[in-house]
């Protein structure tokens, strides 16, 4: 099978954690008689050293061209706190969500049995956790408008924007997720004080009755927040608006112990992207020894969500496995006394496992 998949490392460790999982997609292509072709792209800080865009036409037009996405990681610490930048690496990835129609984010939350330890939670709380938070991309108070500062500099202002349409076609895959898991759904608000959170309430419950199978449930957010910590077994699907998507799905990601091992998915109008949920880590870029697994896993995401190539996928996840069971891990996961391995050496290992 021949697929069209355009590369956007971006920014700081994006480069060497992007190359590790192109480095493990040739390994699958070898084996399975398949052709992938790479496109690089520019993106994020990279893009606007190049062009002074973080989201060029040109990367657009090759990701519209490309069968998905692989993307790395945005962000430059020279656009920290500089309230003078004109433009941020982060615009970037708005932009890139918006054009391309990826209203839905997909991150499954799974701890691996063999790093249960490493996590922050007690083993009990986390053994049986197993759910997928689905975040909605495109709306919301990162893309509402109102959105400016005053005159005088001394107020400023965003705006929660969502309209029926937004929500009622996030709900109705978060309910698909559902119905091929746990037919459990979790939706998360704040609808006792804001408008929009009543309108997600209210959409929800007239698509509810046709999944009469789900299990329906309505959560504030400073309660799933808690949740989350206390009994994240407790759910299966979670669905949320932006901001809120945006904060809880990196609290869920400790349960797993590392920022390193988690990959996700957007999907949505047109070319669907794959990348890890960690960012650009630039303290640690050019060092070799980035964690690539999130990076690898979301390649895994790739194959199976967009290119149905579910037995490749699950090659890629054994391997990992491997990799991890038998202690070639970087230093942030890597058991106590242990010689960690460099993030080339650990992408190595994944693909000659393959």
């Amino acid at each position: 099978m021949n697929k069209k998949i355009a590369v956007l490392p971006g920014d700081g460790i994006g480069p060497e954690i992007v190359s590790q999982a192109i480095k493990v997609l040739d390994a699958v292509a070898a084996r399975y008689g398949h052709h992938f072709e790479y496109t690089y792209a520019k993106v994020g800080a990279a893009a606007i050293d190049a062009v002074g865009d973080p989201y060029p036409e040109e990367t657009h037009a090759i990701c519209m061209e490309s069968d998905a996405v692989l993307f790395g990681a945005i962000g430059d610490p020279r656009y920290d706190n500089n309230p003078s930048a004109r433009v941020r690496p982060e615009q970037g990835l708005l932009a890139m969500r918006k054009k391309l129609g990826l209203y839905a984010n997909i991150r499954p939350v799974e701890p691996f049995r063999t790093l249960i330890n490493r996590s922050p939670l007690k083993e009990e709380l986390i053994e049986e956790a197993n759910f997928v938070c689905v975040r909605e991309l495109t709306g919301g108070i990162y893309f509402g408008r109102p959105q400016g500062r005053s005159e005088d500099g001394k107020t400023a202002y965003d705006s929660c924007v969502y309209t029926r349409d937004e929500i009622e076609r996030i709900v109705r895959l978060a309910f698909k997720y559902a119905v091929s898991r746990r037919k459990k759904l979790t939706v998360v608000d704040k609808a006792n004080v804001l408008a929009t959170s009543r309108l997600w309430r209210e959409t929800v419950q007239d698509i509810a009755p046709e999944y009469p199978d789900v299990d329906v449930e309505y959560m504030y957010v400073d309660n799933a927040a808690m949740k989350l910590i206390q009994c994240p077994s407790h759910f299966d699907v979670v669905v949320t608006e932006n901001m809120f998507g945006d904060i809880l799905t990196d609290e869920a990601s400790v349960i797993t112990g590392s920022l390193g091992l988690l990959p996700s998915a957007s999907v949505g109008v047109h070319t669907s992207l794959f990348e890890p949920i960690h960012g650009s880590y630039p303290q640690a870029a050019g060092r070799d020894i980035a964690n690539p697994i999130a990076t690898i896993l979301s390649a895994a995401m790739m194959l199976e969500y967009a290119f149905d190539m579910k037995e490749e996928g699950a090659a890629i996840r054994r391997a990992v496995d491997k990799s991890i069971l038998g202690g070639v891990v970087t230093e942030d996961i890597a058991t106590r006394g242990s010689k960690p391995y460099g993030t080339q050496a650990v992408g190595d290992f994944i693909a000659s496992i393959i």
